[in-house]
């Protein structure tokens, strides 16, 4: 998909807006999961999530190689979307972002804070795209996908910093949205030469990814309904998840209860704030607590966009996520 000089030329762009993430091992993350654990902090970033790196990456070079482009159109559940509010600030580009209804409240005010456009359309993340891709041919507008080489390139830069600095780690959890990340990482992986096994990581909610894995090809599912909402994916993208089948080793499926005790944990054992998607790994991490003793691992916090509402009910007052609102 890309060459080592290309994604350090792509390392140099996310540097020249943001500083590199710092990754930690926590002493109580340890005690918990029986072995070191070194946790790469991309809540740490102008976002708050790791996908301003792509959103910086492929805005840098729509910018050179279009001056004019009348504007960017793209479906998110927030995080994307944020990354592109925020690179199109950063390059003067125009951004429209399509949400579902019942999209997090606090994801669409920072949309809009970073100077999106920000409509409201579709049940689900499926949905609103659909709704983007009518809005980009009506608007004459470029439509952003979710999975694109410059923004796999652009988040790619986390594992770059990661797996120089941490040459030994043996096992890295990720979490599978629509699948950047995850491939992003098993890329940088290759063009380092590294042996570690990366692990994505789904929830049960919303397991599509896991299906297409062991099935050799997509399987979409009826629904995604869960509070990680970054896992909220119910079409694989294609080329995707031939990455991932060729470079991940396995992938585990958590529950938003899991989900919910790998909040607090990050909470108590760090002070961290985590979203859902990005207190996955370590509740994938947990679950597979006893493959891991002894090892070397890592997992990734992508996020900490999490809403106030749904922080009080898993961290504040422990409640499961199956309990009504």
């Amino acid at each position: 998909m890309f060459t080592l000089a290309e994604l350090e030329s792509a390392h140099r762009t996310v540097e020249a807006a943001m500083p590199a993430t710092p990754h930690f091992a926590w002493p109580l993350l340890a005690e918990r999961l029986g072995t070191q654990v070194i946790v790469k902090h991309e809540n740490h970033t102008p976002t708050g999530a790791f996908k301003v790196r792509g959103g910086l990456v492929y805005l840098e070079r729509l910018k050179r190689e279009r001056p004019h482009v009348a504007g960017i159109i793209s479906a998110t559940r927030g995080n994307h979307g944020q990354s592109l509010a925020f690179a199109g600030r950063q390059y003067g580009v125009e951004v429209t972002i399509v949400v579902p209804h019942g999209n997090s409240t606090e994801k669409n005010a920072a949309m809009r804070a970073f100077g999106a456009e920000l409509i409201e359309e579709g049940g689900d993340f499926q949905e609103a795209r659909e709704t983007a891709e009518r809005l980009a041919v009506m608007r004459g507008l470029e439509m952003v996908p979710s999975f694109h080489r410059d923004l796999v390139m652009g988040v790619a830069t986390y594992a770059l910093e990661l797996l120089r600095a941490e040459p030994g780690l043996e096992r890295l959890y990720v979490p599978i949205g629509l699948g950047s990340g995850i491939c992003g990482c098993i890329l940088a992986r290759d063009l380092l030469g590294l042996k570690t096994e990366i692990i994505g990581v789904q929830s049960t909610q919303a397991p599509a990814y896991k299906l297409s894995f062991e099935a050799g090809h997509v399987v979409s599912t009826n629904s995604s309904i869960t509070h990680a909402d970054g896992m909220a994916t119910r079409v694989p993208d294609a080329e995707a998840l031939a990455i991932i089948r060729r470079g991940a080793s396995h992938i585990v499926l958590v529950s938003d209860d899991e989900i919910a005790q790998a909040v607090r944990a990050y909470w108590t054992d760090t002070h961290n704030l985590a979203e859902g998607a990005g207190a996955a790994p370590l509740a994938a991490a947990v679950q597979e607590k006893d493959v891991n003793r002894g090892k070397r691992i890592a997992v990734i916090l992508c996020g900490g966009n999490i809403d106030l509402d749904l922080f009080q009910r898993w961290v504040l007052t422990g409640a499961s996520p199956s309990q009504p609102r």
